[in-house]
């Protein structure tokens, strides 16, 4: 087994007030580079809460969160954030493209925040990420131009921009129909099984949870099971 990209030792968020609101308790997990994981549930069991810990977001009011083997739950949130810039990457069930912003350019926002690469360097980038994902030729489309699925894709490439060891899917699919669905499922498991990274997403499709090398089933802001293919 490879050393776990991000580990989680007895987990917890809990909500202020009369009653307290536990949102994840005592949640125990190792995401690992090569694996695809996907986490299932009933709505409100506490699925995107825990995605929220794991990729920094939010910060646990108990138990340990390590990334690397380096404890980050306590860190500020400067450098929470400067973290997730370097060594994550989000996909949401919405995309949250810019409207007036081209595919490139959507692309190319987390490039030009980290301050690494040049301009022109960033654009080579993102045109690279974009032809990877079959979207040759439409790097300077709005996303109104584009379809669902051709939107999709450009936020997994805006995913991949910085080139991180894990990626966070909140329903990455959600919004797609059944064949981009399953486009977007299989670049993620490559990214997985070819490239070495850790992926992790919440889920609610069982087709796609079928498909992963660890199913981790939640229920009342717990982990009932983890499944290992």
């Amino acid at each position: 087994m490879s050393a776990p990209i991000l580990e989680t030792r007895s987990i917890g968020r809990t909500l202020p007030g009369t009653p307290p609101i536990e949102l994840v308790r005592d949640v125990s997990l190792t995401i690992e580079p090569g694996k695809f994981t996907t986490i299932v549930g009933p709505s409100g069991c506490g699925k995107s809460s825990l995605l929220y810990l794991l990729g920094l977001i939010d910060r646990p009011t108990s138990g340990e969160l390590l990334f690397e083997g380096r404890e980050v739950g306590k860190l500020s949130g400067d450098a929470r954030a400067a973290l997730r810039l370097r060594r994550l990457g989000f996909v949401f069930q919405f995309h949250f493209l810019l409207p007036e912003f081209s595919a490139r350019e959507n692309v190319m926002i987390p490039m030009q925040r980290l301050r690494k690469l040049s301009y022109e360097a960033c654009a080579v980038r993102a045109d690279m990420l974009l032809a990877e994902l079959g979207l040759e030729g439409k790097e300077a489309k709005t996303p109104d131009k584009l379809s669902g699925g051709e939107r999709q894709r450009v936020a997994i490439a805006r995913a991949l921009a910085n080139d991180p060891i894990l990626i966070l899917g909140d329903e990455p699919t959600g919004n797609l129909d059944s064949r981009n669905s399953a486009t977007v499922v299989e670049r993620l498991k490559r990214l997985a099984h070819d490239e070495g990274r850790a992926v992790a997403c919440v889920t609610h499709d069982l087709d796609i949870a079928e498909q992963s090398d660890v199913r981790v089933e939640m229920l009342d802001g717990r982990i009932e099971r983890i499944h290992r293919r």
